[in-house]
C-alpha cells in the first residue's frame, strides 16, 4: 500500500476489524454486480470508494432521464450510454485504484458460468426475477456468496444466500423458481428515490463484511424495510430440503437444544 492509499483508506485503517490486513484483502478481492440501476449505482460506488480492488459490473440497458430520480451513478451528460459504462466513470472518477470492467451483456447461464467462478462475492441489483434466479444457480454452482437486494415503491429486502455454511439457504429456498410470482417494475410501481441508496449501501456492506470476514453477515435471515414508516423485519431463514437450486449440497445443521 502506497502513501497515496494509506491516506485514501485512512479511517478504514483506524478500525480494529480492518487495519492494514483488512484494506489488503479489499485491494485484492473481485467483486461481481449484476445491475447498474437504482441497487448497482450506490453498491457500485461505496465498493469503489472501499478499495476492492477489481470491480465487475454487467447491465445492458442505457442511462435514460428516468433513471436520474434515483440511479445516482449517471448523470445528464451520460443519457443514452451503457449504465455500465456509466458507473465505470462515476466509480474511476472517485478512485482511480479501482480495475473496473463493464460488460454491456445481459447476465445469461453462459455469462454467468464464466464470471462468477472469477469471482470473491456477487452482488444481485438486477430487477427482475429469471436473473435473479439465474445469478443465485451459478452462485450455488461455484460456491460463491450473494448479497441479493429488491426496492419497488416503499418497500425493500436485503439478504445474503451463501450456501458455503451448512443450513444456510439459496434464494430459491425463500423464492422458487416455479411459484407464481408477478412481475412488477420501477416503471409500472413507481420508487421512492432514497429506497434504492439504502439497499444498495447495504448490499455494500454485506459484500465488504464478506470480503473481509467481518462481523455476521445477513445469511439466514431477510431483512424487509417499509420506508412509510422506516419499519423493519427481520425473518429468519433456512435451507429447504426439497429445493431444486442447493438440496444436495450439505445436510442442513440441525436446530440448535
Amino acid at each position: 500500500m502506497n502513501d497515496e492509499q494509506l491516506l485514501r483508506y485512512a479511517r478504514h485503517l483506524m478500525l480494529d476489524e480492518i487495519g492494514i490486513e483488512g484494506q489488503g484483502r479489499l485491494l485484492a478481492a473481485h467483486a461481481l454486480v449484476i445491475g447498474a440501476g437504482g441497487l448497482g449505482s450506490p453498491a457500485a460506488l461505496y465498493l469503489g470508494t472501499a478499495g476492492v480492488g477489481r470491480l465487475t459490473v454487467v447491465d445492458h440497458d442505457e442511462v435514460d432521464l428516468t433513471n436520474l430520480q434515483r440511479q445516482i451513478a449517471h448523470n445528464l451528460s451520460r443519457l443514452g450510454l451503457p449504465k455500465a459504462e456509466s458507473v465505470r466513470a462515476s466509480v474511476a472518477a472517485i478512485n482511480p485504484d479501482v480495475r473496473l470492467r463493464a460488460l454491456v451483456r445481459r447476465a445469461d447461464e453462459a455469462l454467468l458460468d464464466e464470471l462468477v467462478p472469477q469471482v470473491d462475492v456477487v452482488l444481485d441489483c438486477c430487477d427482475n426475477f429469471r436473473t435473479r434466479h439465474a445469478v443465485n444457480a451459478a452462485c450455488v454452482r461455484h460456491g460463491k456468496p450473494l448479497v441479493s437486494g429488491a426496492a419497488i415503491g416503499w418497500d425493500a429486502q436485503v439478504s445474503v444466500y451463501d450456501t458455503r455454511r451448512d443450513g444456510a439457504p439459496c434464494y430459491a429456498c425463500l423464492f422458487p423458481a416455479d411459484s407464481t410470482h408477478e412481475e412488477v417494475s420501477c416503471a409500472t410501481m413507481g420508487v421512492f428515490a432514497p429506497l434504492v441508496g439504502i439497499v444498495g449501501s447495504m448490499q455494500a456492506a454485506e459484500a465488504l463484511k464478506l470480503l473481509l470476514g467481518a462481523g455476521q453477515s445477513l445469511a439466514g435471515r431477510l431483512l424487509m424495510l417499509d420506508a412509510r414508516s422506516m419499519h423493519w423485519d427481520v425473518i429468519a431463514l433456512a435451507r429447504q430440503a426439497a429445493c431444486p437450486v442447493c438440496s444436495g449440497l450439505r445436510a442442513p445443521s440441525p436446530p440448535a437444544p
